[in-house]
């Protein structure tokens, strides 16, 4: 086995471990949100408004799965539309302020969930496993998200609506 299915297999089973830490912190602050929609309010959240097609792009869902998507968390108040800033005949969509504060809650417990994980490993594995995951995380586009500034580091380009 090569060092690339070793990392790869690892990572699959933290990946099993994030998330069903990531769906008990979902489940006890919003019961209603499933980890997809979860995901795309935590998008928009991060980077801003979007445009239905910029939206399916990211997640690399056909526009007709996005926009039943957005329906359904119009409906739960995750998230509004808005006419687009730049072209008043477009809409885009924005997380909501109770969408904004569920991603803020959800984020915090998952944070404590992952510390208490963390704080079990041996000292002397952690340091590695920071610069690892940061590599990871860079690899795979995922902007930085830090419980302790409250708010996810905005994405690189805010600027998502076509």
């Amino acid at each position: 086995m090569s060092d690339v299915d070793d990392l790869t297999d690892a990572v699959l089973t933290a990946s099993r471990l994030l998330i069903a830490v990531s769906a008990r912190s979902l489940a006890a602050v919003e019961e209603t949100l499933t980890l997809p929609q979860f995901r795309m309010v935590v998008l928009l959240e991060d980077r801003g408004p979007m445009s239905l097609t910029a939206l399916a792009d990211l997640l690399e869902v056909n526009p007709s799965t996005a926009k039943r998507m957005i329906d359904r968390l119009i409906t739960s108040g995750m998230v509004d539309r808005e006419q687009n800033p730049s072209s008043k005949r477009e809409v885009v969509v924005v997380a909501s302020e109770e969408g904004r504060r569920v991603v803020g809650q959800v984020m915090v417990r998952r944070r404590a969930e992952i510390s208490s994980i963390v704080a079990r490993m041996p000292g002397h594995l952690r340091h590695g496993l920071v610069e690892a995951l940061t590599a990871f995380t860079e690899a795979g586009g995922e902007p930085r998200w830090s419980a302790r500034d409250e708010t996810p580091e905005r994405g690189r380009d805010h600027a998502d609506v076509d």
